[in-house]
């Protein structure tokens, strides 16, 4: 007899790990950024460890990716970093990554269009709506590598398979249609819920992003949309957390898409009690909403020894957070989000994974 591991598919790329962010400028200050190649490692390794079976991505268009991202951001990100090289700035002043400088800010545009400035210093914040999101020489071959994760893991649902794991990497929720910014340069969950919707087999998806912070790039992609719905569950912008602008419960989705955008913010300290209450509200939203498919953004920094949020959920909690999601009962998608430390980033994916699979 053959042991079945309970764990979905899991689809990898290498050249997620070409991505090295090598810092984050952070209130002005260089700091370690911690978005690291590492993640994905360990991640890996622990899926393979866990008798997981692994699936080669397989390269796929840009129909799909062109749909969800402008056509201009992704020319930004494809030829980016060779601009930066060209322009000298990696000898003078010194940086070695594409990292913005202005931004073209209702209050400096003061009603104007936004228009594509000739320096390559003020266009890398046209398009990056944070300091933090650096683009190096490896940034968009990983990010485009990600999404290709996400897409053969579509595929695979598509193809019957009742879920699979995405293990993608930079994460994505982060991503609008124009900007990118919180560590995320193109969004792979937007990607695979429009994939979803476009392979015919799904003509209603939901999407739970369980991640420390609001998908504000997932919520804005599909804000009009009534055929995707999106719910978060996060630490409270209003409290002082990233993305700090958006991510409030009365956000609830606009014109066709009204009432299918459903926010869960939690106070920071959080813990299994108040966060799985919220997910098993969310659940239910989503359920109503009648899903043919579901796409989770699995972020676990709502971990209470991740340094990049104050929730407080343990890996049993992440446990009961797959059994909540997996009670849904439709293919789903797992797409890796975000989840920083490195010591207990395997577990508690491993716990949503598991317990959603059994």
């Amino acid at each position: 007899m053959h042991h079945v591991s309970p764990l979905p598919p899991v689809v990898w790329s290498d050249d997620c790990l070409r991505h090295e962010p090598g810092a984050e400028i952070w209130l002005g200050v260089r700091t370690p950024g911690t978005e690291v190649p590492a993640r994905a490692i360990v991640l890996r390794d622990a899926m393979i460890g866990a008798g997981a079976a692994i699936v080669a991505s397989v390269r796929h268009d840009d129909e799909i990716l062109g749909t969800v991202h402008d056509r201009a951001l992704l020319a930004h990100l494809r030829g980016g970093w060779a601009e930066w090289v060209k322009a000298g700035y990696p000898d003078e002043p010194g940086q070695d990554r594409v990292v913005p400088y202005v931004f073209p800010t209702a209050g400096l545009l003061g009603g104007l269009p936004a228009r594509v400035p000739a320096a390559m210093s003020a266009r890398a914040g046209l398009y990056c709506y944070d300091t933090m999101t650096l683009v190096g020489p490896g940034t968009w071959e990983a990010a485009r590598a990600a999404v290709d994760v996400a897409l053969t893991a579509v595929d695979l649902v598509v193809g019957g398979a009742p879920s699979s794991y995405a293990l993608c990497r930079p994460p994505g929720h982060h991503a609008t249609r124009a900007a990118f910014g919180g560590s995320c340069y193109l969004n792979n969950a937007a990607v695979a819920a429009e994939a979803l919707r476009r392979s015919g087999a799904a003509a209603r998806v939901a999407v739970i992003d369980i991640d420390a912070h609001h998908g504000n790039g997932t919520q804005a992609l599909f804000y009009e949309r009534a055929d995707v719905f999106y719910g978060s569950v996060h630490v409270d912008p209003a409290a002082g957390w990233f993305p700090h602008y958006v991510g409030f419960a009365d956000e609830r989705g606009t014109g066709p898409g009204k009432g299918t955008t459903r926010n869960y913010p939690l106070e920071p300290g959080t813990a299994d009690g108040g966060w799985l209450a919220a997910l098993a509200e969310l659940a239910g939203v989503a359920s109503g909403f009648g899903p043919d498919a579901l796409v989770v953004s699995l972020g676990v920094d709502a971990g209470a020894t991740d340094p990049e949020s104050p929730l407080a959920v343990t890996t049993d909690g992440f446990a009961a957070a797959g059994r909540e999601l997996a009670a849904l009962s439709v293919p789903t998608v797992l797409v890796q989000e975000g989840g920083y430390d490195l010591a207990r980033l395997d577990q508690d994916t491993l716990a949503v994974l598991t317990s959603f699979g059994a």
